[in-house]
């Protein structure tokens, strides 16, 4: 069977990660590249050895292209996903989808009308040791659910924000801890509890010079009964390993970088734990994130496109974590509880 050919839109440092992920399987093919830069066409060319376009229809009508990557700025997705799909193309897009449940929405309704299959990636699902706990509690070894945790208190320096601009603004970045860096462990935690029927947040700007918070807290109540709470933030040295903590009445598990760090279940036998180093989370330098993760998701896309199925991630799913995120930005707003 022909390679499904791929075409990028974005140039950011996430594309190295596309790049090698792609070189590593075999059913796709990288064909070529959007930058809205003219001035970097040709640097960008040299960079990734394929064909770059600084307009971004030529891409699209490439018919060797049957999956574009959107991985361009935040608040750009939702029209780059549009154009996409009216093209008949298939999508996979870096989180969030858009910066607001109302734009999701319509670029859910673009893809289904145009007939082209929408996935996001959410890449942290696709850890072993989250995979085992997310099995455990769905399989109902914790009982009825009580209360989940989820710790994003990251760390960012000031040329993180400085060197693009449009990172924790609030039309590009619909935000900044929250919405960037903390969307991955509040999809997990929504993913393991279930849906929420109200919250009460709380965000603030204190250190840097952007529009979004660099810390926040947030207060949920479940659908099911039960509680949790969110904290985060980009400005808190030196940064730590994000953290979940699920309880249910049966005993509890605890993740910290992905990884299994405590398993107390009654009656229930500890697993063999897939990994043990928490290192490379992103909690201080977004680079040190690795690729097997997106590389499992390209392929779960590859998968859904053959089979003609839905992806890991679908755009609903996807549109969960931003409802909650800029729920808990409203609540902070309003200084009131927020009900989605």
């Amino acid at each position: 069977m022909a390679k499904i050919g791929v075409g990028i839109i974005g140039t950011g440092s996430i594309v190295n990660t596309y790049k090698k992920c792609i070189s590593e399987l075999e059913e796709v093919e990288l064909v070529a590249l959007f930058t809205k830069s003219s001035s970097r066409v040709s640097e960008v060319e040299k960079t990734f050895g394929v064909k770059v376009f600084d307009d971004i229809d030529k891409l699209l009508a490439l018919s060797e292209i049957q999956l574009i990557c959107v991985c361009n700025e935040s608040g750009n997705h939702g029209e780059a996903i549009k154009k996409a799909a009216a093209a008949g193309k298939h999508i996979l897009s870096e989180k969030p989808l858009e910066v607001t449940p109302e734009k999701i929405d319509e670029v859910i309704l673009s893809c289904k009308n145009n007939n082209v299959i929408l996935g996001c990636v959410l890449q942290n699902r696709c850890s072993k040791d989250y995979m085992l706990a997310e099995k455990a509690i769905k399989e109902g070894k914790l009982g009825k659910l009580l209360m989940g945790n989820a710790h994003i208190n990251w760390y960012r320096n000031k040329e993180y924000y400085a060197k693009n601009p449009w990172r924790g603004t609030k039309r590009f970045d619909g935000g900044a801890a929250f919405m960037n860096q903390g969307i991955h462990t509040i999809d997990l935690l929504l993913n393991l509890m279930g849906d929420v029927k109200s919250v009460f947040g709380n965000v603030k700007t204190m250190v840097h010079n952007i529009e979004g918070e660099d810390v926040g807290i947030g207060v949920l109540n479940f659908n099911n009964g039960a509680i949790g709470t969110i904290t985060g933030g980009t400005a808190l040295y030196p940064g730590y390993s994000e953290r979940l903590e699920i309880f249910g009445e049966y005993g509890s598990i605890l993740l910290e970088g992905g990884k299994i760090v405590q398993w107390n279940i009654l009656n229930v036998e500890k697993p063999k734990l897939i990994e043990t180093s928490i290192d490379g989370t992103g909690a201080s330098d977004p680079t040190s994130i690795g690729h097997e993760n997106h590389k499992t998701v390209i392929q779960d896309m590859i998968f859904a496109i053959k089979e003609n199925g839905s992806p890991m991630v679908s755009g609903t799913e996807a549109r969960k974590a931003v409802a909650v995120i800029t729920a808990f930005y409203r609540s902070s707003e309003i200084e009131k509880m927020v009900q989605l």
